[in-house]
């Protein structure tokens, strides 16, 4: 069994998709449409930069999800593959769980690049600049990045301040998880982190504090669009974050989408249940992330990135 995966936020790069847009039409199909989609010339952004300009949220999570959708793009048009024909899940990290949604064709392209446009924006308006952050908690499994975590907010009520929060936002894989919350929160984790047994801790250069409660202005947000939004069922079961199980019914993945802006991306134990169900082989598209996490999670399966038209070439003689 096989399963289409596809990445989250950090995976942009200036520079992105020229190669794909230079060698196929399909690429750049996929890329003209989510111009048109957003009203602005995001193909130009992502290939000419300025860094800063992509990096942004709201640029950022459409660029990663049209590049990842050109490259299945290729695949399928120029390849002669049906989706589902040649994988029975689908996932994605974050946002790239859109990304997994449209390829699986529960959205169409132009609504997923406006939703992550929107998911964006209103997560970086949620919390105002500087007063959230992440980190890194490397050598460290879920249980230590709780405690972590729950030691730092402790740590600061100790000391007369008000509760705040420091939260688990993505088990990774068994060594890497993501801590969120409020910035004061996470630099006190980070420094009492070696501590408590985590090999290493880094804050992480992200605008705002994702996957966290203080999120939910955000989720709110995206419940309206969704609700505003056509869902239709997905090709194959699409493995939900905030579940780490297959679901494919259009309420249940709108359901799973509001939850996953404040829940934590549960990607570690998503990918040990697409092992339990029978997925021995995993393909990542647009990015070279996830194919790694994978082996670290399950050193049994085979895992790789498609990134370039080489790339293509070589999956397509496996599949």
């Amino acid at each position: 069994m096989r399963a289409f995966i596809f990445p989250g936020q950090g995976s942009q790069s200036v520079g992105m998709g020229r190669a794909l847009a230079d060698a196929s039409a399909a690429a750049r199909e996929v890329f003209g449409e989510v111009d048109e989609a957003l009203g602005q010339n995001l193909y130009r952004l992502m290939t000419e930069g300025p860094a800063d300009e992509l990096t942004l949220t709201e640029n950022a999570q459409p660029a990663i999800m049209a590049n990842a959708i050109a490259t299945l793009a290729v695949l399928e048009k120029e390849g002669g593959v049906r989706l589902a024909d040649k994988a029975d899940f689908v996932a994605g990290h974050s946002l790239g769980e859109y990304s997994a949604l449209k390829a699986a064709q529960t959205f169409d392209l132009p609504t997923t690049a406006r939703l992550l446009k929107l998911r964006g924006q209103a997560m970086q308006a949620a919390v105002p600049v500087g007063e959230g952050a992440m980190a890194a908690l490397l050598g460290a499994d879920l249980a230590k990045a709780q405690t972590i975590a729950g030691a730092a907010v402790d740590a600061i009520l100790a000391e007369g301040g008000e509760e705040l929060v420091c939260a688990v936002a993505n088990d990774n894989d068994p060594s890497q998880v993501v801590i969120s919350g409020h910035r004061v929160a996470v630099e006190r984790a980070v420094a009492l982190a070696k501590e408590l047994g985590a090999k290493r801790a880094v804050l992480l250069p992200v605008s705002a504090p994702f996957h966290c409660p203080l999120m939910a202005d955000a989720a709110t947000a995206m419940e309206a669009a969704l609700l505003d939004a056509t869902l239709s069922a997905p090709l194959v079961p699409v493995y939900a974050n905030v579940d780490a199980a297959p679901i494919a019914d259009p309420g249940a993945i709108r359901n799973a989408l509001v939850r996953q802006v404040t829940g934590m991306v549960r990607w570690r134990e998503s990918v040990s249940a697409m092992v339990e169900a029978g997925v021995t082989e995993f393909v990542e598209f647009g990015g070279k992330v996830l194919a790694p996490m994978v082996k670290r999670i399950a050193p049994d399966a085979e895992a790789v990135s498609v990134v370039t038209m080489d790339d293509i070439e070589v999956v397509l003689a496996k599949l």
